[in-house]
Protein backbone atom coordinates (compact mmCIF):
# COMPACT_ATOMS: atom_id res chain seq x y z
CA UNK A 1 0.00 0.00 0.00
CA UNK A 2 1.07 3.42 -1.13
CA UNK A 3 2.54 5.57 1.88
CA UNK A 4 0.33 8.43 0.95
CA UNK A 5 -2.85 6.29 1.69
CA UNK A 6 -2.17 5.85 4.76
CA UNK A 7 -5.97 5.10 6.96
CA UNK A 8 -6.65 7.23 9.51
CA UNK A 9 -7.84 6.13 12.82
CA UNK A 10 -11.42 6.79 12.87
CA UNK A 11 -13.21 5.65 9.82
CA UNK A 12 -16.70 5.80 11.13
CA UNK A 13 -15.89 9.95 11.32
CA UNK A 14 -14.20 10.52 8.39
CA UNK A 15 -15.10 8.67 4.97
CA UNK A 16 -12.02 9.08 3.15
CA UNK A 17 -10.34 7.30 6.21
CA UNK A 18 -11.37 3.45 5.05
CA UNK A 19 -11.17 2.06 1.30
CA UNK A 20 -14.65 1.98 -0.58
CA UNK A 21 -14.15 -1.33 -1.70
CA UNK A 22 -13.34 -4.86 -0.89
CA UNK A 23 -10.00 -5.01 -1.17
CA UNK A 24 -9.70 -8.88 -1.40
CA UNK A 25 -11.96 -8.16 -4.42
CA UNK A 26 -9.74 -4.93 -5.33
CA UNK A 27 -6.41 -8.01 -5.73
CA UNK A 28 -8.39 -10.46 -7.84
CA UNK A 29 -8.75 -7.53 -10.01
CA UNK A 30 -5.11 -6.01 -9.62
CA UNK A 31 -4.48 -9.27 -11.16
CA UNK A 32 -5.79 -8.85 -14.47
CA UNK A 33 -3.70 -6.01 -14.94
CA UNK A 34 -0.38 -5.72 -17.06
CA UNK A 35 1.36 -3.40 -15.43
CA UNK A 36 4.96 -3.02 -13.01
CA UNK A 37 5.29 0.65 -12.40
CA UNK A 38 4.36 1.09 -9.45
CA UNK A 39 1.04 1.96 -7.83
CA UNK A 40 -1.38 4.69 -7.83
CA UNK A 41 -4.37 5.55 -5.80
CA UNK A 42 -8.49 5.97 -6.94
CA UNK A 43 -10.80 7.84 -5.22
CA UNK A 44 -14.40 8.19 -4.81
CA UNK A 45 -15.75 11.19 -6.44
CA UNK A 46 -18.95 11.96 -4.18
CA UNK A 47 -17.41 11.43 -0.95
CA UNK A 48 -13.62 11.64 -1.41
CA UNK A 49 -13.08 7.95 -0.64
CA UNK A 50 -10.36 6.01 -1.34
CA UNK A 51 -11.12 3.39 -3.87
CA UNK A 52 -8.08 0.99 -4.68
CA UNK A 53 -4.50 1.14 -5.38
CA UNK A 54 -4.06 -0.23 -8.64
CA UNK A 55 -0.73 -0.99 -10.11
CA UNK A 56 0.53 1.31 -13.02
CA UNK A 57 1.46 0.39 -16.68
CA UNK A 58 4.99 0.97 -18.13
CA UNK A 59 5.51 1.29 -21.81
CA UNK A 60 7.28 -2.21 -21.17
CA UNK A 61 4.13 -3.11 -20.11
CA UNK A 62 2.17 -2.47 -23.27
CA UNK A 63 4.38 -3.84 -25.18
CA UNK A 64 4.52 -7.21 -23.85
CA UNK A 65 1.17 -6.69 -23.66
CA UNK A 66 0.29 -6.03 -27.24
CA UNK A 67 2.95 -9.41 -27.81
CA UNK A 68 0.61 -11.51 -26.33
CA UNK A 69 -2.61 -10.22 -27.60
CA UNK A 70 -0.90 -10.45 -30.98
CA UNK A 71 -0.37 -13.92 -30.44
CA UNK A 72 -3.41 -14.88 -29.41
CA UNK A 73 -4.82 -12.91 -32.72
CA UNK A 74 -3.43 -15.52 -35.14
CA UNK A 75 -4.94 -18.48 -33.33
CA UNK A 76 -8.57 -16.23 -31.79
CA UNK A 77 -9.32 -15.09 -35.58
CA UNK A 78 -9.53 -19.16 -36.36
CA UNK A 79 -12.01 -19.96 -33.86
CA UNK A 80 -15.36 -20.33 -35.68
CA UNK A 81 -17.45 -16.85 -35.73
CA UNK A 82 -20.40 -19.20 -34.15
CA UNK A 83 -17.77 -19.64 -31.52
CA UNK A 84 -17.30 -16.19 -31.11
CA UNK A 85 -21.10 -15.35 -31.09
CA UNK A 86 -21.40 -17.60 -28.21
CA UNK A 87 -19.66 -15.79 -26.18
CA UNK A 88 -20.92 -12.27 -26.31
CA UNK A 89 -24.39 -13.50 -26.27
CA UNK A 90 -22.91 -15.39 -22.84
CA UNK A 91 -21.72 -12.08 -21.84
CA UNK A 92 -25.47 -10.20 -22.85
CA UNK A 93 -26.50 -12.71 -20.02
CA UNK A 94 -23.47 -12.21 -17.12
CA UNK A 95 -23.92 -8.97 -17.33
CA UNK A 96 -27.39 -8.57 -16.20
CA UNK A 97 -27.09 -11.39 -13.98
CA UNK A 98 -23.83 -8.82 -12.37
CA UNK A 99 -26.37 -5.90 -12.87
CA UNK A 100 -26.44 -4.50 -9.33
CA UNK A 101 -22.39 -4.81 -8.76
CA UNK A 102 -21.42 -3.30 -11.93
CA UNK A 103 -24.01 -0.24 -11.24
CA UNK A 104 -22.29 0.00 -7.83
CA UNK A 105 -18.81 0.36 -9.38
CA UNK A 106 -20.04 2.88 -11.67
CA UNK A 107 -21.65 4.73 -8.66
CA UNK A 108 -18.24 4.27 -6.74
CA UNK A 109 -15.68 5.83 -9.46
CA UNK A 110 -17.39 7.77 -11.55
CA UNK A 111 -20.24 9.83 -8.98
CA UNK A 112 -23.12 8.97 -11.47
CA UNK A 113 -26.92 8.60 -10.29
CA UNK A 114 -28.29 5.01 -10.15
CA UNK A 115 -30.54 5.11 -12.43
CA UNK A 116 -27.43 6.67 -14.86
CA UNK A 117 -25.30 4.03 -13.78
CA UNK A 118 -27.78 1.37 -15.06
CA UNK A 119 -28.03 3.23 -18.43
CA UNK A 120 -24.41 1.48 -19.10
CA UNK A 121 -25.24 -2.02 -18.05
CA UNK A 122 -28.61 -2.04 -20.56
CA UNK A 123 -26.19 -0.35 -23.49
CA UNK A 124 -23.15 -3.17 -22.96
CA UNK A 125 -25.79 -5.95 -22.98
CA UNK A 126 -27.93 -4.61 -25.74
CA UNK A 127 -24.84 -4.36 -27.85
CA UNK A 128 -23.48 -7.55 -26.95
CA UNK A 129 -26.41 -9.08 -27.76
CA UNK A 130 -26.69 -7.12 -30.86
CA UNK A 131 -23.44 -8.33 -32.61
CA UNK A 132 -24.15 -11.78 -31.14
CA UNK A 133 -27.03 -11.86 -33.35
CA UNK A 134 -25.73 -10.14 -36.48
CA UNK A 135 -22.35 -11.78 -37.04
CA UNK A 136 -22.65 -13.64 -39.42
CA UNK A 137 -24.67 -10.82 -41.44
CA UNK A 138 -21.84 -8.58 -40.81
CA UNK A 139 -19.12 -10.78 -41.27
CA UNK A 140 -19.36 -13.34 -43.96
CA UNK A 141 -18.20 -12.78 -47.17
CA UNK A 142 -20.26 -11.45 -49.55
CA UNK A 143 -20.99 -12.18 -53.09
CA UNK A 144 -20.31 -8.97 -55.41
CA UNK A 145 -21.07 -8.37 -59.18
CA UNK A 146 -18.15 -9.44 -61.21
CA UNK A 147 -16.84 -7.51 -64.27
CA UNK A 148 -18.70 -9.92 -66.54
CA UNK A 149 -21.92 -12.00 -65.54
CA UNK A 150 -20.79 -15.85 -65.15
CA UNK A 151 -17.46 -15.35 -66.56
CA UNK A 152 -15.91 -13.55 -63.50
CA UNK A 153 -16.82 -14.50 -59.99
CA UNK A 154 -16.38 -11.75 -57.30
CA UNK A 155 -16.41 -11.69 -53.26
CA UNK A 156 -15.47 -9.49 -50.75
CA UNK A 157 -14.19 -10.64 -47.12
CA UNK A 158 -13.37 -9.19 -43.76
CA UNK A 159 -10.11 -9.41 -42.45
CA UNK A 160 -9.41 -8.44 -38.95
CA UNK A 161 -6.94 -5.65 -38.33
CA UNK A 162 -5.03 -7.75 -36.04
CA UNK A 163 -4.47 -6.25 -32.09
CA UNK A 164 -6.99 -3.04 -31.54
CA UNK A 165 -5.99 -0.72 -29.19
CA UNK A 166 -9.02 1.17 -26.96
CA UNK A 167 -8.31 4.12 -24.63
CA UNK A 168 -12.18 4.51 -22.87
CA UNK A 169 -13.08 7.54 -20.77
CA UNK A 170 -14.32 8.44 -17.24
CA UNK A 171 -17.72 9.24 -18.19
CA UNK A 172 -19.28 5.84 -19.02
CA UNK A 173 -16.28 3.37 -17.17
CA UNK A 174 -18.43 0.60 -18.32
CA UNK A 175 -20.20 1.39 -21.18
CA UNK A 176 -17.08 2.93 -23.31
CA UNK A 177 -15.00 0.72 -21.75
CA UNK A 178 -16.85 -2.47 -23.52
CA UNK A 179 -19.13 -1.90 -26.10
CA UNK A 180 -16.07 -0.56 -28.59
CA UNK A 181 -14.08 -4.06 -27.64
CA UNK A 182 -16.87 -6.58 -28.07
CA UNK A 183 -17.58 -6.04 -31.82
CA UNK A 184 -13.40 -5.68 -32.21
CA UNK A 185 -13.27 -9.33 -30.51
CA UNK A 186 -16.12 -11.02 -32.96
CA UNK A 187 -14.49 -10.03 -35.83
CA UNK A 188 -11.22 -12.00 -34.51
CA UNK A 189 -9.30 -9.08 -33.73
CA UNK A 190 -7.74 -8.87 -29.96
CA UNK A 191 -7.63 -5.76 -27.57
CA UNK A 192 -5.27 -3.93 -25.36
CA UNK A 193 -7.22 -1.74 -23.78
CA UNK A 194 -6.45 1.65 -21.36
CA UNK A 195 -9.55 2.60 -19.02
CA UNK A 196 -9.14 5.92 -17.97
CA UNK A 197 -6.76 5.91 -14.66
CA UNK A 198 -10.21 7.29 -12.79
CA UNK A 199 -12.14 4.65 -13.30
CA UNK A 200 -10.43 1.55 -13.84
CA UNK A 201 -12.27 -1.62 -11.71
CA UNK A 202 -15.47 -0.99 -13.32
CA UNK A 203 -13.41 -2.18 -16.39
CA UNK A 204 -11.50 -4.42 -15.34
CA UNK A 205 -14.62 -6.29 -13.24
CA UNK A 206 -16.26 -6.26 -16.93
CA UNK A 207 -13.52 -7.57 -18.29
CA UNK A 208 -13.54 -10.57 -15.72
CA UNK A 209 -17.11 -11.37 -16.42
CA UNK A 210 -15.98 -11.42 -20.65
CA UNK A 211 -13.70 -14.14 -19.43
CA UNK A 212 -15.98 -16.12 -17.55
CA UNK A 213 -18.06 -16.07 -20.70
CA UNK A 214 -15.41 -17.74 -22.95
CA UNK A 215 -13.08 -15.09 -24.35
CA UNK A 216 -9.35 -16.03 -24.15
CA UNK A 217 -7.47 -13.80 -21.32
CA UNK A 218 -5.01 -12.62 -23.69
CA UNK A 219 -7.59 -11.77 -26.05
CA UNK A 220 -7.89 -8.53 -24.13
CA UNK A 221 -5.59 -7.37 -22.19
CA UNK A 222 -5.82 -4.41 -19.31
CA UNK A 223 -3.26 -2.18 -18.74
CA UNK A 224 -3.40 1.35 -16.32
CA UNK A 225 -1.65 4.70 -16.33
CA UNK A 226 -2.34 8.27 -17.91
CA UNK A 227 -2.81 8.44 -21.40
CA UNK A 228 0.83 10.09 -22.36
CA UNK A 229 2.42 7.33 -21.25
CA UNK A 230 0.46 4.43 -21.67
CA UNK A 231 -2.30 5.69 -24.03
CA UNK A 232 1.11 6.77 -26.23
CA UNK A 233 2.43 3.51 -25.90
CA UNK A 234 -0.73 1.80 -27.07
CA UNK A 235 -0.88 4.49 -29.87
CA UNK A 236 2.56 3.15 -31.08
CA UNK A 237 2.20 -0.31 -30.83
CA UNK A 238 -0.98 -1.49 -31.91
CA UNK A 239 -2.55 -1.88 -35.29
CA UNK A 240 -5.89 0.32 -35.03
CA UNK A 241 -6.86 2.45 -32.05
CA UNK A 242 -10.32 3.76 -30.50
CA UNK A 243 -10.18 6.24 -28.66
CA UNK A 244 -13.41 8.28 -26.83
CA UNK A 245 -12.29 12.04 -24.82
CA UNK A 246 -11.87 15.17 -25.74
CA UNK A 247 -11.55 17.01 -28.93
CA UNK A 248 -8.01 18.63 -27.96
CA UNK A 249 -6.42 14.78 -27.06
CA UNK A 250 -7.91 14.12 -30.37
CA UNK A 251 -6.77 15.76 -32.87
CA UNK A 252 -2.92 14.32 -30.87
CA UNK A 253 -4.09 10.42 -31.16
CA UNK A 254 -5.12 11.19 -34.99
CA UNK A 255 -1.86 12.64 -35.63
CA UNK A 256 0.21 9.70 -33.78
CA UNK A 257 -1.67 7.02 -35.50
CA UNK A 258 -1.55 8.94 -38.78
CA UNK A 259 1.91 8.83 -38.44
CA UNK A 260 1.82 5.18 -38.44
CA UNK A 261 -0.25 4.63 -41.03
CA UNK A 262 -3.07 2.93 -39.01
CA UNK A 263 -6.77 3.52 -38.77
CA UNK A 264 -8.63 5.07 -35.89
CA UNK A 265 -12.15 6.25 -34.52
CA UNK A 266 -12.28 9.32 -32.40
CA UNK A 267 -15.52 10.13 -30.24
CA UNK A 268 -15.04 13.60 -28.81
CA UNK A 269 -16.56 16.66 -27.47
CA UNK A 270 -19.81 18.41 -28.70
CA UNK A 271 -21.81 21.69 -27.43
CA UNK A 272 -25.21 20.08 -28.12
CA UNK A 273 -28.23 21.67 -29.04
CA UNK A 274 -31.68 20.76 -28.67
CA UNK A 275 -34.61 22.46 -30.43
CA UNK A 276 -38.24 23.36 -28.89
CA UNK A 277 -40.44 23.95 -31.33
CA UNK A 278 -43.71 26.31 -31.27
CA UNK A 279 -45.93 22.97 -31.43
CA UNK A 280 -44.14 21.00 -29.01
CA UNK A 281 -45.49 19.46 -26.07
CA UNK A 282 -43.85 21.56 -22.96
CA UNK A 283 -44.37 19.24 -20.40
CA UNK A 284 -42.87 16.28 -22.30
CA UNK A 285 -39.98 18.49 -23.84
CA UNK A 286 -39.18 20.08 -20.35
CA UNK A 287 -39.03 16.32 -18.57
CA UNK A 288 -36.57 15.62 -21.84
CA UNK A 289 -34.53 18.01 -21.03
CA UNK A 290 -34.18 17.81 -17.82
CA UNK A 291 -32.60 14.22 -18.36
CA UNK A 292 -30.70 15.24 -21.41
CA UNK A 293 -29.08 18.60 -20.08
CA UNK A 294 -28.81 16.89 -16.37
CA UNK A 295 -27.78 13.03 -16.57
CA UNK A 296 -23.98 11.90 -14.94
CA UNK A 297 -24.14 15.72 -14.21
CA UNK A 298 -23.87 16.70 -17.92
CA UNK A 299 -20.73 15.14 -18.06
CA UNK A 300 -22.13 12.80 -20.80
CA UNK A 301 -20.52 13.04 -24.45
CA UNK A 302 -24.14 13.60 -25.76
CA UNK A 303 -25.32 16.26 -23.02
CA UNK A 304 -27.70 19.33 -24.36
CA UNK A 305 -25.86 22.80 -23.30
CA UNK A 306 -27.72 24.58 -25.55
CA UNK A 307 -31.88 25.07 -25.58
CA UNK A 308 -33.03 27.01 -28.87
CA UNK A 309 -37.42 27.31 -27.83
CA UNK A 310 -39.86 28.93 -30.05
CA UNK A 311 -41.41 32.13 -28.80
CA UNK A 312 -45.00 30.36 -28.94
CA UNK A 313 -43.72 28.18 -26.10
CA UNK A 314 -40.86 29.93 -24.54
CA UNK A 315 -42.23 30.94 -21.10
CA UNK A 316 -44.08 28.23 -20.70
CA UNK A 317 -41.28 25.83 -21.28
CA UNK A 318 -38.98 27.91 -19.17
CA UNK A 319 -41.33 27.74 -16.08
CA UNK A 320 -41.78 24.24 -16.18
CA UNK A 321 -38.15 23.27 -17.08
CA UNK A 322 -36.86 25.55 -13.94
CA UNK A 323 -39.77 23.84 -12.24
CA UNK A 324 -38.38 20.27 -12.78
CA UNK A 325 -34.56 21.41 -12.41
CA UNK A 326 -35.00 23.29 -9.16
CA UNK A 327 -36.46 19.69 -7.54
CA UNK A 328 -33.37 17.94 -8.75
CA UNK A 329 -32.28 15.66 -5.77
CA UNK A 330 -28.35 15.38 -5.43
CA UNK A 331 -26.64 13.32 -3.22
CA UNK A 332 -23.89 11.37 -2.88
CA UNK A 333 -26.50 8.33 -2.09
CA UNK A 334 -26.60 4.81 -4.37
CA UNK A 335 -30.43 4.69 -4.03
CA UNK A 336 -33.25 5.03 -7.45
CA UNK A 337 -34.20 7.89 -5.70
CA UNK A 338 -31.14 10.42 -6.64
CA UNK A 339 -31.37 12.40 -9.80
CA UNK A 340 -27.77 13.67 -10.14
CA UNK A 341 -24.66 12.60 -8.45
CA UNK A 342 -21.01 14.47 -8.36
CA UNK A 343 -18.87 15.52 -10.77
CA UNK A 344 -16.05 13.32 -11.62
CA UNK A 345 -12.41 15.64 -10.17
CA UNK A 346 -11.73 19.28 -9.14
CA UNK A 347 -10.41 19.96 -12.52
CA UNK A 348 -14.46 19.59 -13.83
CA UNK A 349 -15.98 21.09 -10.77
CA UNK A 350 -13.46 24.50 -11.68
CA UNK A 351 -14.16 24.94 -15.52
CA UNK A 352 -17.70 24.69 -14.31
CA UNK A 353 -17.44 27.54 -11.77
CA UNK A 354 -15.70 29.60 -14.04
CA UNK A 355 -17.91 29.42 -16.67
CA UNK A 356 -20.80 30.02 -14.84
CA UNK A 357 -19.26 33.12 -12.87
CA UNK A 358 -17.89 34.27 -16.27
CA UNK A 359 -21.35 34.16 -17.75
CA UNK A 360 -22.65 35.49 -14.23
CA UNK A 361 -20.20 38.15 -14.05
CA UNK A 362 -21.18 39.71 -17.85
CA UNK A 363 -24.41 40.22 -17.38
CA UNK A 364 -26.06 36.38 -17.84
CA UNK A 365 -29.37 35.52 -15.67
CA UNK A 366 -29.29 32.37 -13.57
CA UNK A 367 -32.48 30.61 -13.35
CA UNK A 368 -31.74 27.50 -11.13
CA UNK A 369 -28.38 26.36 -9.40
CA UNK A 370 -25.47 28.43 -10.10
CA UNK A 371 -23.54 27.14 -7.13
CA UNK A 372 -20.93 24.12 -5.74
CA UNK A 373 -22.72 22.34 -2.87
CA UNK A 374 -19.90 21.17 -0.81
CA UNK A 375 -21.95 20.41 2.11
CA UNK A 376 -23.29 17.10 -0.37
CA UNK A 377 -19.79 15.96 -1.34
CA UNK A 378 -16.51 17.80 -2.29
CA UNK A 379 -17.50 17.58 -6.27
CA UNK A 380 -21.12 18.40 -6.00
CA UNK A 381 -22.41 21.82 -8.51
CA UNK A 382 -26.53 22.72 -8.76
CA UNK A 383 -27.84 21.85 -12.12
CA UNK A 384 -27.56 25.42 -13.75
CA UNK A 385 -29.82 26.96 -16.37
CA UNK A 386 -28.67 30.37 -17.76
CA UNK A 387 -30.38 32.79 -20.05
CA UNK A 388 -29.13 36.11 -21.76
CA UNK A 389 -26.13 33.63 -22.81
CA UNK A 390 -23.79 36.07 -25.47
CA UNK A 391 -20.99 35.12 -27.46
CA UNK A 392 -18.79 36.97 -25.30
CA UNK A 393 -18.76 34.46 -22.59
CA UNK A 394 -16.82 31.29 -22.41
CA UNK A 395 -19.44 29.00 -21.97
CA UNK A 396 -21.29 30.44 -25.46
CA UNK A 397 -19.47 27.92 -27.55
CA UNK A 398 -16.74 26.34 -25.43
CA UNK A 399 -18.34 22.68 -24.29
CA UNK A 400 -18.51 22.59 -20.10
CA UNK A 401 -19.15 19.09 -20.01
CA UNK A 402 -20.89 20.12 -16.48
CA UNK A 403 -24.22 20.94 -15.02
CA UNK A 404 -25.28 23.58 -17.13
CA UNK A 405 -27.60 24.66 -19.87
CA UNK A 406 -27.92 28.02 -21.77
CA UNK A 407 -31.63 28.73 -22.97
CA UNK A 408 -32.09 30.92 -26.02
CA UNK A 409 -35.40 31.97 -27.34
CA UNK A 410 -36.18 31.92 -30.98
CA UNK A 411 -38.82 33.03 -33.54
CA UNK A 412 -37.84 31.63 -37.23
CA UNK A 413 -37.17 28.18 -37.21
CA UNK A 414 -34.66 28.33 -39.71
CA UNK A 415 -32.69 30.83 -37.70
CA UNK A 416 -32.75 28.26 -34.93
CA UNK A 417 -31.37 25.60 -37.35
CA UNK A 418 -28.79 27.73 -38.06
CA UNK A 419 -27.71 28.71 -34.47
CA UNK A 420 -27.85 25.18 -33.78
CA UNK A 421 -25.41 24.11 -36.63
CA UNK A 422 -22.72 27.04 -35.58
CA UNK A 423 -19.48 26.21 -33.89
CA UNK A 424 -17.20 23.58 -34.39
CA UNK A 425 -18.44 20.77 -33.26
CA UNK A 426 -21.76 18.45 -34.54
CA UNK A 427 -22.07 15.18 -32.27
CA UNK A 428 -25.58 15.26 -30.96
CA UNK A 429 -28.90 16.72 -31.18
CA UNK A 430 -32.63 16.68 -30.42
CA UNK A 431 -35.77 18.82 -31.75
CA UNK A 432 -38.62 18.37 -29.90
CA UNK A 433 -42.38 18.74 -31.56
CA UNK A 434 -45.64 16.49 -31.75
CA UNK A 435 -45.40 16.44 -35.30
CA UNK A 436 -42.71 13.73 -35.63
CA UNK A 437 -42.39 13.85 -39.70
CA UNK A 438 -41.62 17.23 -38.75
CA UNK A 439 -39.15 16.88 -36.15
CA UNK A 440 -37.54 14.07 -38.61
CA UNK A 441 -37.52 17.24 -41.40
CA UNK A 442 -35.98 19.47 -39.01
CA UNK A 443 -33.60 16.48 -37.81
CA UNK A 444 -32.01 16.19 -41.06
CA UNK A 445 -30.96 19.52 -41.27
CA UNK A 446 -28.64 19.78 -38.54
CA UNK A 447 -24.86 18.81 -38.74
CA UNK A 448 -24.85 16.33 -35.84
CA UNK A 449 -24.00 12.60 -36.11
CA UNK A 450 -26.78 11.43 -33.95
CA UNK A 451 -30.39 13.71 -33.48
CA UNK A 452 -33.05 12.46 -31.47
CA UNK A 453 -36.75 13.46 -32.11
CA UNK A 454 -38.61 13.93 -28.79
CA UNK A 455 -35.71 12.85 -27.00
CA UNK A 456 -32.74 13.96 -26.10
CA UNK A 457 -29.84 11.00 -26.53
CA UNK A 458 -31.22 7.73 -25.55
CA UNK A 459 -33.37 7.14 -28.77
CA UNK A 460 -30.07 7.16 -30.35
CA UNK A 461 -27.77 5.36 -28.12
CA UNK A 462 -29.81 2.66 -27.35
CA UNK A 463 -30.71 2.10 -30.87
CA UNK A 464 -27.67 -0.26 -31.72
CA UNK A 465 -28.21 -1.07 -35.65
CA UNK A 466 -28.06 2.69 -35.89
CA UNK A 467 -24.46 4.24 -35.78
CA UNK A 468 -23.27 7.09 -33.62
CA UNK A 469 -20.41 9.30 -33.78
CA UNK A 470 -19.47 13.04 -34.50
CA UNK A 471 -19.35 15.30 -38.05
CA UNK A 472 -16.70 18.06 -37.62
CA UNK A 473 -15.29 18.19 -34.43
CA UNK A 474 -16.70 16.20 -32.60
CA UNK A 475 -15.04 12.64 -34.50
CA UNK A 476 -13.98 10.76 -37.19
CA UNK A 477 -15.01 7.18 -37.63
CA UNK A 478 -18.76 5.64 -35.45
CA UNK A 479 -19.47 2.97 -32.87
CA UNK A 480 -22.48 1.03 -33.04
CA UNK A 481 -24.19 -0.81 -36.34
CA UNK A 482 -22.56 -1.90 -39.27
CA UNK A 483 -19.79 0.91 -39.19
CA UNK A 484 -19.30 -0.26 -35.84
CA UNK A 485 -17.78 -3.68 -36.50
CA UNK A 486 -16.53 -3.00 -40.12
CA UNK A 487 -13.82 -0.03 -38.98
CA UNK A 488 -12.30 -3.34 -37.20
CA UNK A 489 -11.78 -5.12 -40.56
CA UNK A 490 -9.94 -4.19 -43.81
CA UNK A 491 -12.20 -5.37 -46.55
CA UNK A 492 -10.35 -8.20 -49.02
CA UNK A 493 -11.44 -8.56 -52.72
CA UNK A 494 -10.97 -12.39 -54.26
CA UNK A 495 -12.46 -12.43 -57.70
CA UNK A 496 -12.09 -15.48 -60.11
CA UNK A 497 -12.16 -15.47 -63.91
CA UNK A 498 -13.42 -17.79 -65.97
CA UNK A 499 -13.26 -19.34 -69.20
CA UNK A 500 -11.42 -16.36 -70.94
CA UNK A 501 -9.45 -14.25 -69.95
CA UNK A 502 -9.24 -10.48 -69.92
CA UNK A 503 -7.24 -9.40 -72.73
CA UNK A 504 -6.90 -10.39 -76.12
CA UNK A 505 -7.00 -14.10 -76.74
CA UNK A 506 -7.99 -16.61 -79.40
CA UNK A 507 -6.21 -14.70 -81.49
CA UNK A 508 -8.01 -11.47 -81.67
CA UNK A 509 -6.11 -8.22 -81.85
CA UNK A 510 -5.45 -5.69 -79.14
CA UNK A 511 -6.90 -3.46 -81.41
CA UNK A 512 -10.28 -5.97 -82.10
CA UNK A 513 -10.55 -6.43 -78.46
CA UNK A 514 -10.94 -2.90 -77.63
CA UNK A 515 -13.60 -3.36 -80.22
CA UNK A 516 -15.21 -6.14 -78.39
CA UNK A 517 -15.41 -4.84 -74.81
CA UNK A 518 -16.62 -1.36 -76.06
CA UNK A 519 -19.98 -3.28 -77.58
CA UNK A 520 -19.84 -5.36 -73.90
CA UNK A 521 -19.75 -2.28 -72.33
CA UNK A 522 -22.76 -0.79 -74.06
CA UNK A 523 -24.90 -4.24 -74.15
CA UNK A 524 -24.34 -4.25 -70.31
CA UNK A 525 -25.68 -0.58 -69.04
CA UNK A 526 -28.74 -1.60 -71.59
CA UNK A 527 -29.62 -4.18 -69.88
CA UNK A 528 -29.32 -2.50 -66.69
CA UNK A 529 -26.62 -4.05 -65.12
CA UNK A 530 -24.56 -1.29 -62.59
Amino acid sequence: MSEQTSIPADPELDPTASYATDQSVIRRLSGLLRASAGTRTSYAPATGQPIADLPISSPDDVIAAVRSARKTQLSWRQVPLDERAAILLRYHDLVLDHRHELVDLVIRESGKARKQAFEEVAHVAMTARYYGRKAHELLDPQRKLGMFPVLTRAEQRFVPKGVVGIISPWNYPLSMAMADGLPAVLAGNTVVHKPDSQTPLTALRAIELLYDAGLPREAWIPVNGDGPTVGGAIIQNTDYICFTGSTKTGRLVAQQAAERLIGFSLELGGKNPMLVLRDADVQRAAEGAVRACFASAGQLCVSMERLYVADQVYDAFVTAFVARVSKLKLSAGTGWDVDMGSLISKAQLETVTRHVEDARSKGAVVLAGGKARPEIGPLFYEPTVLSGVTPAMECFDNETFGPVVSIYRFSDESEAIQRANEGEYGLNASVYTRDTRRGRAVAAQLVAGTVNVNEGYAATFGSIDTPMGGMRSSGVGRRQGVEGIRRYVDPQAIATQRLLPIAASHGLSDQAYAEVMTGALRVLKKLGRA
